[in-house]
């Protein structure tokens, strides 16, 4: 996490990180703005970010308020001992109806209007949820707050695949397409910078580190 050249004091670096697994993630379940617990693996995984992320120049932690998120900040804290403040923009996206649905069940029963919502990019929405666009939105908004509030800082951004997604893919001009090659790696963390006012990033798929 090295500054460019162009970097000064008005540059704010943010690391985006996932919450652990929760037991829907096991299920395969839709969270959205719902929550479930951490798993154990998705405990130990964290134990093991916690080392990884000791290894950056940290100066807090800015968090969705979501309870997953909170059970992930204290154990990531346990060894970063950071300032924390949770924010409920950094939530994940609403899927409305959708929620507390397996992923093959929305396939199996709703397969032709999940591929016409898909098609619609940043469009995408759930039946009564939120669309891609909106989340970006108020991410943005809740990054540019970070940045004003605590300009110059290294902050760890705790928060949702959904919220990662949206703010790299608007960052990458990404039409949020399915025929788009993938982009991100699943539990990884991800750098970005803000700077003369935008978004770019440092450095994507930082994966953690192996625990022998």
């Amino acid at each position: 996490m090295t500054p460019s050249a162009d970097t000064t004091i008005d540059t704010t670096i943010f690391g985006l990180l996932r919450h652990g697994e929760t037991e829907w993630n096991r299920l395969k379940k839709i969270q959205g703005s719902c929550n479930s617990p951490l798993t154990e693996k998705g405990k130990e995984h964290l134990r093991n970010w916690a080392q990884t992320l000791k290894k950056y120049p940290w100066d807090r932690i800015f968090a969705s308020d979501l309870g997953r998120v909170k059970e992930t900040v204290a154990i990531l804290n346990h060894e970063l001992n950071l300032p924390v403040e949770y924010d409920a923009r950094l939530r994940e996206q609403s899927w409305g109806q959708w929620e507390g649905f397996t992923i093959s069940n929305i396939r199996q029963n709703h397969a032709e209007e999940l591929e016409r919502r898909i098609k619609q990019g940043w469009l995408f929405s759930a039946p009564g949820g939120e669309t891609r666009q909106a989340v970006k939105d108020r991410v943005l908004a809740a990054l540019l707050t970070a940045h004003k509030k605590w300009r110059g800082q290294k902050i760890l951004i705790v928060c949702h695949q959904g919220v990662i997604k949206t703010t790299l893919y608007h960052i990458t001009k990404r039409a949020f397409l399915p025929e788009e090659d993938p982009l991100l790696s699943h539990n990884r963390l991800h750098i970005i910078k803000y700077f003369a006012r935008s978004f770019s990033t440092l450095e994507l798929n930082i994966p953690q580190d192996t625990v022998l």
